[in-house]
C-alpha cells in the first residue's frame, strides 16, 4: 500500500495556546494592578482630603485677638495661619498650596503615592489632590448660664 503525499504542507497550530495564555496572564496582571494601585490612589485621595481639612481648620485658629477685642469682628493673622497650614501638611510628607484671606483659609494638598503593580508597566507614581476651605466664625453672642433652657 502506498501513501500519497498531500498537496501543500500541513499547517501546525503548536504554540497558539501559549500565546493565548501569555495574553491572558498579562491581562490579569494589568487588572490586578488597576485594582491594587487604584485602591492605593483612592486611599491617597482620602488622606489628602483629611490633611487639607485638618490644615485649614488649624490655620483658622490663628485669630487676631487684638482686632477682635477692639472691633468685635474676626480676622486671621495671615502669615501665622499660612505657616500653620503648611506645617500641618509638611508633617505628613505632602505638599500644599495655601491661600489665606481675612476670614478664611483654603488649602490644596497634593499626595504622591508610589504604585505597587503598575510600576511594572512604567506607572511609578499616582498623584492625587484634594482641597478644603475653613471659615473663621464668631462664637455665640450671648453667654451661657447654667440652668438656661437648652443648656446641657
Amino acid at each position: 500500500m502506498r501513501h500519497r503525499k498531500q498537496r501543500g504542507a500541513a499547517i501546525s497550530d503548536s504554540g497558539q495556546v501559549t500565546a493565548v495564555v501569555v495574553v491572558a496572564v498579562a491581562g490579569l496582571f494589568l487588572f490586578a494592578g488597576l485594582v491594587i494601585d487604584g485602591g492605593l490612589a483612592l486611599a491617597g485621595k482620602v488622606r489628602a482630603a483629611d490633611t487639607a481639612q485638618e490644615a485649614a481648620r488649624a490655620a483658622c485658629q490663628q485669630v487676631d485677638l487684638d482686632y477682635l477685642r477692639a472691633t468685635h469682628r474676626t480676622r486671621l493673622h495671615v502669615r501665622e495661619a499660612g505657616a500653620v497650614a503648611r506645617a500641618r501638611v509638611a508633617a505628613v510628607g505632602d505638599t500644599a498650596r495655601v491661600q489665606v484671606r481675612e476670614d478664611q483659609v483654603q488649602v490644596s494638598v497634593t499626595h504622591v503615592q508610589r504604585s505597587q503593580v503598575l510600576s511594572l508597566v512604567g506607572v511609578d507614581r499616582l498623584t492625587t489632590t484634594a482641597s478644603a476651605t475653613a471659615h473663621i466664625e464668631l462664637g455665640t453672642t450671648t453667654p451661657w448660664h447654667q440652668g438656661t433652657e437648652g443648656a446641657p
